[in-house]
């Protein structure tokens, strides 16, 4: 009798395991599809504002891409087969080099000290230490788990982190703006890089508390032209609002563009009210963790190849 109610009991105990796991599986699975990615178009009085959320712990991964020409965030699209694109950071148009660092997968791809238009910018000397310092974002791996940071580019990796990728812009939104601190800015004469005070298209990235991304596009508007967009204060300002508490600015202007799910939008206005489809040499792409690791491994193979 006693083995028979032992045997009843332990029937029923495997079945309540596998009714939680069951159950627990399916939660999980339901919890990972809620966090999805959210876009939102805001048309504010002087902008056409584009927003991507991307949450922490969903089934997405924010990593940087590098073309060896030119190329708008439409072609990037198709070489990459993203689910969302922004333009990243600042190049030169005219010899097509970076201006900006980029590591991707651990390994530094771009490095603006080879650009010889940059570094041997006699107007640029006064300000190249800061130049080369600027803010990048960066993707970490810290125990096994992905972390991300924006930081200026002579900081350490925290402790038991390893850099996956990086890319640099500039400058520092938020928790303050150091326009001045990275070279963009000096009132003795005159300088702003980046006419921060006046209304154009930008582009921006803010990590929330939770270690979620938020991206922002800011375009203009095609019947003023002249006077829409954001400043760089406007931008740090909404992306605060937005849930941010560090963020950064991209290169913007011309190079501003966003791509989402097949539409690609644009955030600068020419002269005969068309939005610019400028090319650009970098852009942060959003992919599902299960397309970027096969991409990943691909180009791994690619180099051991080699």
């Amino acid at each position: 009798m006693r083995k028979i109610l032992l045997l009843a009991g332990g029937i029923l105990i495997s079945t309540f395991v596998l009714i939680y796991l069951f159950f627990d599986t399916r939660l999980k699975q339901t919890h990972a599809v809620a966090k999805t990615i959210e876009y939102e178009r805001r048309i504010l009085p002087h902008s056409v504002v584009h927003i991507l959320r991307i949450p922490a712990g969903s089934r997405f991964t924010v990593t940087p891409a590098l073309s060896p020409q030119l190329n708008t965030v439409e072609e990037f699209a198709k070489k990459y087969r993203a689910i969302a694109i922004v333009n990243a950071g600042f190049f030169d148009p005219v010899n097509q080099q970076t201006t900006s660092i980029v590591f991707q997968q651990g390994k530094l791809i771009a490095n603006p000290r080879d650009n010889q238009r940059l570094v041997n910018n006699p107007k640029l000397k006064p300000y190249m230490a800061q130049i080369l310092n600027r803010t990048e974002w960066r993707r970490y791996i810290c125990a096994q788990a992905i972390r991300y940071d924006i930081t200026p580019h002579d900081r350490p990796l925290p402790a038991g982190c390893q850099l996956i990728d990086a890319v640099g812009g500039g400058p520092r939104l938020l928790p303050e703006i150091n326009l001045v601190q990275e070279g963009f800015v000096d009132s003795s004469n005159g300088r702003d890089a980046l006419a921060s005070a006046q209304r154009n298209a930008r582009t921006a990235i803010g990590i929330t508390r939770d270690g979620g991304i938020i991206l922002v596009m800011i375009a203009q508007k095609p019947d003023v032209p002249n006077n829409s967009g954001m400043s760089l204060q406007e931008v740090a300002d909404l992306i605060k609002t937005l849930g941010a508490r560090q963020a950064m600015n991209l290169d913007g202007g011309s190079s501003s563009s966003l791509y989402y799910q097949g539409q690609s939008f644009y955030g600068k206005i020419d002269s005969g009210g068309q939005f610019v489809k400028r090319p650009i040499k970098s852009v942060l792409l959003v992919q599902e963790k299960e397309r970027y690791e096969t991409r990943a491994t691909a180009t791994q193979l690619g180099v051991m190849r080699k």
